[in-house]
Parts: structure tokens; C-alpha cells; sequence
């Protein structure tokens, strides 16, 4: 176990805070200030530290001056039931641990199968259906790319493909691949109709001023998807606090995976956020949905199929949300 002298714990934590970690004193869904705290425990010391080196094996050892003393922190907020991490990578860690501890291409080549690309290109041509719009028409970006498989199929499509990430090894991938990358303050400039963040509000340390940063590109009829991890019983979850539950598991806990995925939405966060940043839900027709889906390979995968337009447009359950700037 990794530890420091309890005489310097006070000094040095206010220290290494500054170092890696920032604090948020506000809800980063809702701004709200009215939020408590529901677990805590240091970095340094089990389940936390065991959880972390398990995950990305031995490459923190190097950087683990930027936690040693300081807390993993679970707030939930008492007016949008935000579940985030009060404490979280600054700049300087977040590039550290995407650009190092993850190897982003190493990550992502393990983590996608054949579906990811049939679920994109369903999707893609789900969202050209309802524009009713020829494709070479249509301006996509996709914010937060990871290897940039969304918006290369968009491209696929001869849709207008752009795309953006924090890495320089991945912004370098997809330009090698014809997407055009632009940055951070450049977004604002174009008018997008779609805009894709596949699992990437549960990692933005402010996902409400992203949000309004992302609607200033959005067209008037243009759509913006948030799709971010379940956390349909993630009360349950938290009560049993179990850290070696694989991912995917029934006890899984990695919708709040320390240093990561440091906001956990239940669906009702994601519309209170939109709310606040004068958004406003749509769905995407069931029929259409029915008709551009094209993986129908086995049992679970037509099951699948069936009832997923029925979870997201009439049971909403799902932590998937087509978002429009409201009329």
C-alpha cells in the first residue's frame, strides 16, 4: 500500500490537490451547490488502490504523485441526482491519463467487434432518414472520436465528417484517415446537424458549460445525442460497494470508476442539464429506428433489436437522449 506520514497527510494533500486533482464545488449537471457526499475513501488505500492498479496494471505506479494522499470523493446532487466525483484529473493529469495510463490505440483497437461498426452505421443512416436530407448535405461531428470509427463511417455515408479529442496520438489517427479534426475553441464556428458524444459525458470535468459550448454549433433543427453509461440501479450497486465486480457484471461499479468516469447520470441529470442549457428532448421515429437496423445476427442481437425502440422512445430507460436547442 502506497502511503505518507500522518504528520505531512494535511500539508501534503493540499499540495498534491493542487497538483493533480481540482476540486468541483458545484454540480457540473445542474450548477447546484445542494449536493452531499455518499462515499469516500483514499487513493492510496484498498478497495481504491487496488481497484486502480488492477485496472491500468502497473503504468500509474510512475505518476501516482498525482493521488497519493488525497480522496476518491462520491457526491450526489439533491437537485438533478448527479452522481459525480468531487475531485477530479486536472489539465495536466487528464492528459496523462488518457495520453498514458490508457494508450488510447491499444484501448480502443481491444474494446470494438463488428456490431460497433454495424450499430454506427445504423445509427448514421437512422439520423440521415430523419433529416430527409441528401447526405453530402449533412455536417456531423463526433465529440469526443476515440479513433474516429463514427464519424469515418459518416464519412462513408458522404456526410460532411468532423470530429474532435484530447490526444494528440488519436487527433493524428484520424486525420491519417480523412476526418477533419478541429479544436476546442474552433467549434463554435461551424453549424452543425448532428453531434455525436458517445460516452463522453460521464469523462468532461464541466458537461454543463460543454453543453452550451456544443450548442453554439448546432444548426436550428440540428440533433445533439448524449449517450452515456446506465445507471439504472446504481443505488443498489452503491450499497454493496463491490470493487472487484467485473464490468458488465450485475455489481459492476464502473459507471463511477475513480479517475474516469467521474459523472453518473441517471436519465433524469442528463434532462435537467438540458434543461438548464435550454434543450429540450425529441425521439427518433420507432419506425425508423425499425427500418435502418441491420445487425440480426443471433437470438440476443434480434431481441436487442425488438425492444430497444421501445426502451428509448416509450419506456425511457435508456441513458441514450436526442437533444434539440428549444423553440
Amino acid at each position: 500500500m502506497l502511503s505518507i506520514s500522518p504528520e505531512k497527510q494535511e500539508h501534503e494533500t493540499s499540495e498534491i490537490i493542487n497538483c493533480g486533482l481540482e476540486t468541483r464545488k458545484n454540480c457540473p449537471a445542474c450548477a447546484s451547490d445542494n449536493f452531499r457526499t455518499i462515499y469516500e475513501n483514499r487513493f492510496d488505500e484498498s478497495p481504491i488502490i487496488d481497484y486502480l492498479l488492477d485496472f491500468y496494471s502497473q503504468r500509474i505506479m510512475a505518476d501516482f504523485k498525482y493521488l497519493e494522499g488525497s480522496a476518491y470523493i462520491l457526491c450526489e446532487c439533491e437537485n438533478c441526482r448527479l452522481i459525480f466525483q468531487r475531485d477530479i484529473p486536472n489539465k495536466i493529469f487528464m492528459e496523462k491519463l488518457y495520453g498514458h495510463w490508457i494508450e488510447p490505440l491499444e484501448h480502443h483497437d481491444q474494446e470494438t467487434d463488428f456490431s460497433d461498426y454495424a450499430s454506427n452505421a445504423q445509427e448514421i443512416m437512422q439520423v440521415i432518414s430523419y433529416f430527409g436530407k441528401n447526405p453530402s448535405s449533412l455536417r456531423f461531428f463526433d465529440f469526443g472520436m476515440g479513433l474516429g470509427r463514427w464519424a469515418l463511417m459518416a464519412k462513408g455515408f458522404e456526410c460532411q465528417s468532423y470530429g474532435t479529442e484530447l490526444t494528440e496520438e488519436l487527433i493524428e489517427h484520424a486525420k491519417s484517415n480523412g476526418i477533419k479534426v478541429i479544436a476546442w475553441d474552433e467549434i463554435p464556428q461551424y453549424s452543425f446537424d448532428f453531434i455525436n458524444t458517445e460516452q463522453v459525458f460521464e469523462h468532461i470535468p464541466e458537461p454543463l458549460k460543454t453543453l452550451h459550448h456544443l450548442k453554439k454549433s448546432l444548426k436550428a433543427e440540428g440533433i445533439l445525442k448524449i449517450s452515456v453509461p446506465p445507471a439504472n440501479d446504481i443505488d443498489r450497486r452503491l450499497k454493496i460497494m463491490d470493487w472487484e465486480s467485473p464490468k458488465y457484471s450485475k455489481n459492476s461499479l464502473n459507471a463511477v470508476a475513480p479517475l474516469e468516469h467521474i459523472n453518473c447520470f441517471r436519465r433524469s441529470s442528463i434532462l435537467k442539464m438540458a434543461a438548464e442549457a435550454g434543450m429540450q428532448e425529441i425521439f427518433m421515429p420507432i419506425k425508423t429506428q425499425y427500418r435502418y437496423t441491420t445487425d440480426w445476427s443471433g437470438i440476443k442481437r434480434i431481441a436487442k433489436n425488438i425492444f430497444r425502440p421501445i426502451y428509448r422512445n416509450i419506456l425511457k430507460k435508456q441513458n441514450y437522449v436526442l437533444l434539440r436547442k428549444m423553440q
